[in-house]
Parts: structure tokens; sequence; C-alpha cells
């Protein structure tokens, strides 16, 4: 009689193989469904993210946009910038003028008499002044050569100033000493006390004992705009003339240069494209988060989704509308060039924006810029939603706990496997053993029944 066959320990069942098996399909409905929920919820977050994003690019490009200020940019044009440059605020008023660079404001610069390298100047103290603030140097008499002193100067704490250097010349070492501000109001002087005297050779006053050589007088710069001289302890002349900001570069040698000031509307069209264009990017973004594909049959992360259709909705509203509290010409986008194609995208006709500033930029930047302007209410609108209170942090904040949840049901499912996992192997291994048994007995039947046939045939 043949005896149970089996493969493997005891009875040879593949109790491994088979748990896993059960194991696996008891998790599969479950894990599936996690992973589902995973998916949707980190869809959602990174959706939510790539629309922060343009509504934040979009913000960006009204910024710009939100006041009236913001159409009274400033071009001002130097007829040459190697003679100086110039810059203008919104406060400057349309104009020409002739300026004349007289002169280019200087450092106080002074130098001491050449001493060996290593020879003891002296000791004691130095008061060193620069304009109206003073400070004072105190140097050792165990150091005491021009090395030292440079750095005792460099070091001081309360230094207001000044900057002592090394020159080594032909005749031998010499102390520069400079100011760190150019202008008549921080020349330097220097004087001495206590010690042995020997620092009385580093004295320099202005209406006094000069042991040290002037090597650069402190300068003021020095412009004539319209016949009129105008000085700066720097070279850089604010305000000179209201809102325009000058900066010598070179003497112009007696000429005058052109300065020139007008409505910079290359500067206005600029902010203003990039208003069309962030608008239609973030338009784009909408519908492909928002929309779906019929060709691909793929929906958008957001299909459907009630924050995409209100923002999309009041956006759309507030670009259409005409501005209130306004009267004229220009009280639509479409009445300064710019319309909605048929996508729904934004266009910008430069040639009517440019003749509407010219007709009336007044009119132009209410239409942006006042209250009830285009630019004002929409960037009022994306601030809000984007705001740490905001629609979509809140609705981010919901997803991040959604998120935690999944984590800690996947950490969930991992435990009842393995609970189920056990008591699977628990019940085939008590199947193992008792068909084992069954085997032995199966065998040991056999072995008694072959020796009863051996005796009958003996």
């Amino acid at each position: 009689m043949a005896g149970i066959q089996a493969n493997g320990v005891g009875s040879g069942l593949d109790i491994n193989g088979l748990v896993s098996q059960l194991v696996a399909a008891e998790r599969q409905p479950l894990q599936q469904r996690i992973v589902r929920q995973e998916t949707a919820a980190t869809t959602k977050l990174s959706a939510l993210g790539s629309l922060k994003g343009a509504l934040g690019a979009f913000k960006s490009a009204l910024e710009s946009l939100k006041t009236t200020d913001a159409f009274e940019a400033r071009k001002a044009t130097s007829g040459d910038t190697d003679i100086f440059t110039v810059t203008a605020t919104s406060k400057a008023v349309a104009g020409h003028y002739d300026v004349e660079v007289v002169r280019l404001a200087q450092a106080h610069q002074l130098s001491s008499d050449a001493f060996e390298t290593d020879a003891v100047v002296g000791y004691g103290t130095l008061t060193i002044t620069v304009g109206e603030e003073s400070f004072d140097v105190e140097i050792d008499q165990e150091a005491a050569t021009l090395a030292d002193i440079r750095d005792a100067i460099n070091a001081a704490s309360d230094n207001k100033g000044v900057r002592a250097t090394l020159l080594n010349t032909v005749e031998g070492v010499r102390l520069i000493l400079t100011s760190s501000k150019s202008g008549e109001s921080h020349a330097i002087q220097v004087s001495a006390s206590g010690g042995d005297g020997g620092l009385e050779q580093l004295v320099y006053e202005a209406q006094g004992t000069q042991n040290l050589t002037e090597t650069q007088a402190a300068q003021n710069a020095m412009i004539r705009i319209a016949n009129f001289e105008v000085e700066s302890d720097t070279n850089v002349f604010k305000d000179a003339v209201d809102g325009v900001t000058i900066t010598a570069k070179k003497v112009s040698d007696g000429e005058t240069v052109s300065l020139d000031i007008e409505f910079d509307s290359a500067s206005v069209q600029s902010r203003v494209q990039k208003f069309v264009t962030e608008y239609n990017n973030l338009q784009s973004t909408l519908k492909r988060l928002g929309g779906y594909n019929a060709e691909t049959k793929v929906a958008g992360a957001l299909l459907g989704d009630s924050l995409l259709r209100s923002i999309e909705s009041e956006i759309r509203r507030t670009l259409t509308e005409p501005v209130g509290g306004i009267a004229g010409d220009f009280t639509t986008l479409a009445s300064i060039g710019i319309t909605t194609d048929a996508s729904g995208a934004l266009k910008l006709d430069t040639t009517k924006l440019n003749a509407a500033l010219e007709a009336d930029q007044g009119a132009v930047a209410r239409l942006f810029g006042s209250e009830e302007g285009v630019a004002a209410k929409l960037y009022a609108q994306v601030s809000a939603r984007l705001e740490s209170a905001g629609d979509i942090d809140s609705r981010t904040q919901r997803l991040n706990n959604e998120l935690k949840a999944i984590e800690r049901s996947k950490e969930a499912l991992e435990l009842r496997m393995a609970q189920i996992e056990a008591r699977y192997r628990k019940q085939f291994t008590a199947l193992d053993a008792m068909l084992a048994q069954m085997q032995n007995t199966s065998t040991y039947l056999a072995q008694q029944l072959d020796n009863i046939k051996k005796l009958g045939q003996s």
C-alpha cells in the first residue's frame, strides 16, 4: 500500500507558500484602498502647490500695478554716462537740464615722513579726529614702530573711519592715514599727548602743527545745474533736482552734459505685459488642474473642485467688469488694448495701450491702481487666497492631516497582517503535524500488511 505523499518538513506541506499567499490575498484589497487614498491626497496636495505658485506669480505681477503711483514712472537720461549717470523716481517732473561736473569728491589722506623699517617712533596717546568725532589710540612703549602704530589704529574698537597703511618707499617706510569717507566733513586731524614725545612726529592740525603731509585734500564733489552750484561729500547728488539722483563719474572740463527726464512709458508697458503673461500662466494652470482632456481621457486633479471654480470666476469677473468710481474713455481693460481671446487668454495691443497712456496717463493709472481698480482688487483677492489662514492653506493642512492618518492606517495594516500571518502559520503548523502523524501511521500499516503477506506465502 502506498503512503501519503508530501514534501518538506513533517508532512512536506509548503507552509511558507500557503501562508504568504493567504496573507497577500487578505492584504491586497486593504492595501489598494490605502494606496488609492494616498495617491488622491498626494495628487491634490501637488495640485494645490501648483495653484499657489501660479497665484503667487500673478500677485507679483499685480504688485507693480496696484497703486496709481506705479504709473508715475520716470525715465532719466544722461547725455554722457562717462561723465554722470542718473536715475529718477515718480516725484521727478519732466524737463531738460544742462549739467557740468566741476570736481569729484576726495577722501582726506595724510603721510608721515620716512622712517627706517624697525625704527621706534614713540609712545603715548594719539587722538585722531575725523570731522567732528575723535578716538584715542594708546601706543605702548614696547610696540612703538610704524607697523605697531598702524595696527593699533586699525584695531581701535571706536575707530571713527580712518584706515592706516604702510608705504615702502626708497626713502623708507611711511605711515599713510586715509579717511574711509570722502568730503570736507570727514577731514583727519591728529594730536599727541603723554609718552616720550616721539608721537609729535605724527601730529597734523588744520590750523596748527602739520608734521604729516597732506597727499590728498578732503574735497566735496561739485556740479553745476542750470548754472547753479551744488555740492556733496560723495559723488552722489540726491534730489538736487526733485526725485532725481545724479552720480558724478568724471570731471566734464567745463562742458555741460544734457539731463532729460520724461514719462517712462516703456516701463509701464513692460509691467502691463507681465500682468498679461502671468494671468495667462495662471489661466493655463487653472485649466490643467480643473479640466478634462478628451483625447487622453485624463482629468485634472481638481476637476469639479469648488475652490478652483471660485478662484477662476472671481478673477474673471474682476477682469471684465468696468471699474467703478471712474469716468471717461478708459474704464475697462479692453479700452486700453487688453482683450480676451476664444481660449480665455488675455492679449495686449501695445499700440492701443501707448495711445491711451499718451491721451490720459492718469485715467490708465486709475483703471489699474485706484481703490476699485483692476490690479488693486485682484491683488486683494489673490492675497486673501494666499494668506496663512486662507482657503489654499486650510485645504493643504487638511490634506497633510489626511496623509498622516493614512500613515497610521499603513502601520495598523502591517500589525494586522502580522497577526493574521501568525494565526495562519499556527494553523498550518498544526495541520502539518497531523499530516505527518497520518503519514507515519500509513507507513506502519503498510509494513504490517507486507509482513502478513510474507507469512501467508511462507
